[in-house]
């Protein structure tokens, strides 16, 4: 956004305590300087209405219209791949808005906190230190200059080990699509996995990602991190309280709400029907988030993990593989 609306967004904050009162330009142009420390968003639930008077949340429609090109178009007959004999394949349910899917990669949850309704846009994180990108066996997992976490559905197995290990089970598994089908289509993988990319593409054009552009609320904010940062620390003196900023070692997705994350959390379990503890570990499955505070980055604690996936032979074979082909892929689009 541009340096003087930007200010203004600043100083409206501190004097209001809710961030989207001030006066921004949604089209207004991003400057991105590789040296700098990347992009980074604020998602404000006290302004997010859930587009209530729309057919759907606008940056749910934003981002599925932007990014309709790149969802998966399976194949017919799509085989079993051992040993496994069910599928993740959500080609019959593309329209389905109520959870993450390889065809909607944000959605809206709404919950109720002491009979207020709670309205909150959920995607992938945009984590510091990304346990998917470590965890991915086949290197096909990266965070670029913008700070966006971004997985190459193309050359992706999907076998789903960066679900596993985020914290809130944000990358969605589509069968019959990928580099599998080539090479063990029956013996490995099982599709390729799909997520916010943080529209990286518009932020190194200088344009605003498209869940921002379409906010009728300006609930939702893009900035250098380092801007982004100021306008959270002064949302957190003027009593709010932030999400993201510590979980997982550090995110760039910050929400900020006047109502505590304890009872929004506790309030997302209950509307599924599960304690607190179970809904948190089922939520890789379900598409549907968690906001457990809670939450640390385990492989930084317990490698185990990472060294059983990664020291597997046949795997580094094929990573070895997919590294050339990928960057020969990224040399001939330069060129």
């Amino acid at each position: 956004m541009q340096r003087r609306n930007f200010f203004k967004f600043v100083a409206a904050t501190s004097m209001l305590g809710a961030i989207g009162h001030a006066s921004t330009n949604p089209h207004s142009s991003l400057a991105l300087s590789p040296k700098k420390e990347g992009f980074a968003s604020i998602i404000n639930l006290d302004l997010c209405d859930g587009c209530q008077d729309f057919d759907m949340p606008k940056c749910v429609s934003a981002c599925r219209d932007k990014n309709q090109d790149r969802f998966p178009k399976p194949i017919e007959n799509i085989p079993d791949y051992f040993p496994r004999k069910i599928k993740e394949d959500y080609s019959n349910n593309q329209d389905d808005i109520t959870r993450l899917t390889p065809y909607n990669w944000t959605f809206v949850e709404n919950v109720s906190v002491d009979n207020q309704q709670i309205f909150i846009p959920r995607r992938c994180m945009h984590c510091d230190d990304p346990t998917c990108q470590k965890i991915c066996p086949f290197g096909v997992i990266d965070k670029d200059k913008t700070n966006a976490v971004n997985i190459d559905e193309h050359f992706c197995f999907g076998g789903a080990k960066c679900r596993d290990v985020c914290p809130w089970g944000i990358p969605q598994r589509q069968a019959g699509v990928g580099i599998y089908l080539k090479i063990a289509p029956k013996l490995a993988g099982g599709g390729a996995m799909f997520k916010c990319d943080m529209c990286a593409d518009l932020i190194q054009k200088g344009q605003h990602p498209a869940c921002q552009r379409e906010c009728p609320k300006n609930a939702i904010i893009f900035d250098k991190k380092g801007e982004i940062l100021k306008v959270v620390n002064k949302m957190k003196e003027s009593g709010k309280f932030v999400y993201g900023d510590t979980q997982n070692g550090g995110t760039s997705t910050f929400y900020v709400s006047s109502v505590s994350f304890e009872k929004i959390n506790q309030a997302i379990a209950k509307k599924y029907g599960e304690t607190e503890e179970s809904f948190n570990q089922k939520t890789q499955k379900m598409g549907r988030p968690h906001m457990n505070i809670e939450v640390e980055n385990f492989i930084n604690n317990d490698s185990t993990l990472v060294k059983s996936v990664l020291s597997a032979p046949v795997l580094g074979v094929i990573a070895g593989a997919i590294a050339v082909s990928r960057s020969n892929k990224k040399t001939k689009n330069k060129g």
